[in-house]
């Protein structure tokens, strides 16, 4: 089994819609729709524009996994849009510690110290993997002041890289 990465652009949204957007709402009951999500319709002006991107896991050319790069300031990221779909989570694929390696080696490439993120206490699955990965958690009040805040996010964490 070959797990192949690359970055995605506006031309993927849908197949990054058709994977999120379920997770989200069926698997999680998280009350988010396409519309609280924009960035979604154009990934190109919110993530890659800015410096940060925007990657896709892909198995025998099916999309099923995604993870996105905020950059937000020089030295700071937020990583958003982690989302593997249940059929490919685990040990067996490794796609999320792919993506999230991935993501990493582009920061300390690009001159980015810091990792931030947002999430939702009911992902406790999600929540051990980054804990697993060194991601410490912070109070709302310990973020950088230009930090996006996603509404329905109520835990924050924090990584910071060596370059």
């Amino acid at each position: 089994m070959v797990i192949n990465i690359k970055t995605l652009n506006n031309s993927d949204s849908k197949d990054i819609i058709d994977i999120i957007l379920p997770i989200q709402q069926l698997e999680f009951g998280v009350p988010i729709t396409l519309a609280d999500q924009p960035d979604l319709l154009n990934i190109e002006d919110c993530y890659i524009l800015n410096g940060g991107n925007f990657w896709g896991a892909s198995v025998e050319g099916e999309l099923c996994g995604t993870i996105a790069l905020l950059r937000f300031n020089d030295k700071a990221g937020a990583i958003r849009k982690m989302f593997v779909k249940k059929e490919f989570r685990g040990k067996e694929y490794g796609i999320a510690s792919i993506l999230l390696d991935g993501l990493i080696k582009y920061c300390s490439e690009n001159g980015i110290a810091n990792l931030y993120l947002g999430t939702v206490d009911i992902l406790h699955a999600a929540i051990r993997f980054y804990e697993k990965k060194g991601f410490v958690k912070v109070d709302k009040n310990e973020l950088p002041v230009d930090f996006p805040v996603m509404s329905a996010d109520n835990l924050f964490y924090h990584l910071a890289l060596p370059l």
